[in-house]
């Protein structure tokens, strides 16, 4: 798994656990690392990640809500909403990160953290997202 991977796997448990424990974005990445040690690469962008989306959030959740149809935020799975979170966040600032990856990065984290139905929910929203953002990869 690269950095890039390890890092998006890490940033969706503090991302979870931010929301789930009402801390702050700083408080759970001190804590996080201090009891998981990562590598260090993946480590600087799970932490851009984190910082990121906590800084970003009401500009995150609004891509998320236009994207959704018939889904509120808030009654979303947590796992699939901070996925979201996060692929909508990368989508936003990483132009340079080819949009299938970062959809297919979230849909496998969909599918490993969520239920059945994550990883098609994940995806589809994050397309929508892409989409709006006028985010379509070089290839196509």
């Amino acid at each position: 798994m690269g950095a890039r991977s390890t890092g998006r796997e890490a940033a969706l448990q503090m991302l979870f656990a931010v929301e789930a424990g009402g801390n702050s974005a700083p408080r759970v990445l001190a804590t996080y690392w201090r009891e998981t040690p990562g590598d260090p690469e993946g480590r600087a962008y799970a932490d851009e990640v984190v910082t990121g989306v906590a800084r970003d959030l009401a500009a995150v959740d609004e891509a998320i809500r236009k994207a959704s149809t018939n889904w509120r935020l808030e009654r979303m799975a947590r796992v699939d909403r901070n996925v979201l979170r996060l692929g909508a966040w990368e989508l936003m600032n990483h132009p340079e990160v080819p949009r299938a990856v970062i959809l297919d990065e979230a849909v496998e984290l969909a599918k490993r953290y969520g239920s059945e139905e994550s990883g098609a929910f994940v995806n589809g929203v994050l397309d929508r997202i892409a989409e709006n953002l006028g985010r379509v990869d070089r290839d196509r």
